[in-house]
């Protein structure tokens, strides 16, 4: 196994040779050309305006006070660097794979494996949680009209089981039942009145499962199909938002804004990764390159249109919510529904309960589809067995990577509740932005790009403005920042000391070491200003994400690389290609 075959690169020129071969009469193996720029930017916004606008803006809101508006801005400038490199890449080169077709021609087979196995788990848990929190809207819905269902069939029994335990702890102390949370109360009744198999009560999150069964027949059948769907339920939440903001508009008390940072800079990012999560649905689009009739033109502005418009709605309501009632009140998981409610509102509440189960669903419909098609791509490459390629001879869907993907996200849904390892889906993206944006510095580096039509990330010139922008940051945290400052060069909190407080540090120090080689770098080769500070905004954000989900995240890729080198090295199309040629 030579060091450099870990790392040959696909040919952009053959790339597209064998794409258009494929599309040719006769082939039958071609997907669908069917998406048009409305589609797109549709699919976009369905996979960006979801759990983060009807629910995690609530603590973040109540975390970082009327200034979490500005946390928006911030996100959303960081996806915009990634989202101009992710547009040069759809537009060079329109295939299936987003992230990881992207890096397979710019750094290399291995990188490319290791950012196509960090998108599996990414879409993976994102879609898990998604499928839970509407099987939570949706019960609550029906509770909200008098349907009631047991708790049993709409808890997963991890949940249940960790609740009952908790509970009986708390009465055994002398907690009355009623004076339980309605959380706990609901998982001891569920596990107590469970139907049981022998002694294992039998305990399951049933709406989730059927509705991730419902959306993965639906993207079964076929894009058009999807992207109609998507167009509806886009449609209908976007109405439902904007019936909040102005609603909510005549509510506002001016007063609930001030202090516009009631905790300061710590306080707004501290809901950073709640409102990246908000953010990842963008990069989806590119996974549909090959079902776009205009993918050169069409994917860069949907990116683009589907950003600013997200960022425009999520900024917005983020400042009614925080106007309408103190920032303090705002934990809680539905906080469009509770402001509402809380000014006497309920007819609006009862219609943010309804578009909420509408949002959920077009986002878990985007990433369901958007798996299938990386498992394609990496088929395609030899990476993974040829049956994750097929393509359904009448519906023209990745068929057995779309069922795998329902049986991914339902089984898990089901019975467990990853709220733990959420925050695995920020770091996974983060790093593909990362990449990508990586990825653009050496296709420009290398040439790869010169003479190729489509859209390109405007160049300015960063020998000097980066170094500037450096001293400019530091010079800002030392004059509004010294405290954080001497905390980091500090091996104490107060309740920790040595290796419990440097371990959290471990990620901030190593982007500061990466913004001293970038800096240098700049200066010495006049890198491209917007990916550079997509790389240093992204890995930033990867830092606020803490050791805990670094090493989860870390583990992955290392199971990741035990699976490339038993099956993906050696059945690589490009591995076979070099066993092939003459004279090796």
């Amino acid at each position: 196994m030579g060091f450099k075959n870990l790392f040959r690169k696909k040919d952009i020129n053959v790339m597209l040779a064998d794409l258009q071969a494929e599309g040719q009469e006769g082939h039958g193996i071609s997907l669908v050309k069917n998406l048009t720029l409305r589609d797109l930017v549709a699919l976009g916004i369905a996979a960006v305006i979801g759990a983060g606008i009807f629910s995690t803006i609530g603590n973040a809101s109540a975390a970082g006070g009327p200034g979490v508006a500005l946390l928006f801005i911030f996100t959303a400038i960081a996806c915009a660097f990634s989202a101009l490199c992710y547009a040069q890449f759809a537009s060079t080169l329109p295939v299936a794979g987003s992230a990881y077709t992207y890096a397979y021609t710019s750094f290399g087979e291995l990188i490319a494996w290791i950012i196509g196995w960090d998108l599996l788990m990414e879409y993976a848990i994102g879609n898990i949680a998604v499928a839970i929190s509407w099987s939570d809207y949706f019960t609550g819905l029906l509770n909200g009209v008098g349907v009631h269902i047991p708790a049993y069939l709409t808890m997963d029994f991890l949940s249940a089981s960790r609740g009952f335990d908790e509970a009986e702890t708390l009465m055994a102390g002398g907690t009355a039942f009623a004076q339980l949370t309605p959380g706990l109360q609901a998982a001891h009744e569920a596990w107590v009145n469970a139907p049981r198999l022998g002694s294992l009560p039998l305990v399951a999150d049933f709406p989730a499962l059927l509705i991730v069964v419902l959306i993965t027949y639906l993207v079964y059948v076929g894009i058009k199909e999807s992207k109609r769907t998507a167009n509806l339920l886009v449609l209908l939440k976007l109405l439902v938002i904007v019936l909040v903001i102005l609603v909510g508009m005549f509510y506002i008390k001016p007063t609930n804004w001030s202090p516009f940072a009631p905790n300061g800079l710590g306080g707004i990012l501290k809901g950073v990764s709640a409102v990246f999560f908000a953010y990842i649905g963008f990069d989806a689009i590119s996974t549909t390159a090959e079902e776009c009739r205009n993918p050169q033109r069409d994917l860069p502005r949907a990116m683009i249109y589907a950003l600013i418009i997200c960022t425009v709605l999520y900024v917005l309501v983020a400042l009614v919510l925080t106007g309408m009632v103190p920032f303090s009140e705002l934990a809680v998981g539905d906080p469009l529904a509770y402001v509402f409610e809380r000014v006497g509102l309920n007819f609006v509440s009862g219609v943010v309960a309804v578009s909420a189960v509408v949002a959920m669903t077009s986002v878990l419909l985007v990433f369901q589809l958007g798996q299938p098609r990386i498992w394609m791509a990496m088929s395609r490459d030899g990476l993974l067995p040829k049956v994750f390629a097929r393509l359904h001879p009448r519906y023209k869907t990745p068929s057995f990577s779309t069922i795998v993907t329902g049986i991914v996200v339902a089984v898990p849904a089901l019975f467990m509740n990853l709220t733990e390892v959420t925050d695995l889906t920020s770091i996974g993206t983060l790093f593909a932005f990362v990449l990508v944006c990586g990825g653009i510095l050496l296709m420009d580096n290398t040439g790869q790009h010169k003479g190729r039509s489509g859209f390109k990330v405007p160049y300015y010139n960063g020998k000097y403005l980066v170094p500037l922008l450096m001293v400019t940051v530091v010079g800002l945290l030392l004059t509004f920042n010294p405290t954080g400052l001497q905390n980091f060069f500090s091996l104490t909190d107060g309740t920790e000391s040595g290796w419990d407080v440097f371990k959290h540090k471990i990620p901030l120090i190593g982007f500061i070491l990466f913004c001293i080689v970038i800096t240098i770098l700049s200066f010495l080769r006049s890198l491209s200003l917007i990916p550079v500070l997509g790389l240093i905004t992204n890995l930033y954000l990867m830092t606020e994400l803490g050791i805990t989900n670094w090493s989860r995240f870390l583990i992955w890729l290392g199971l990741g690389l035990v699976v490339y080198f038993i099956y993906g090295y050696r059945n690589s199309k490009l591995n076979q290609q070099f066993i092939k040629r003459p004279g090796i």
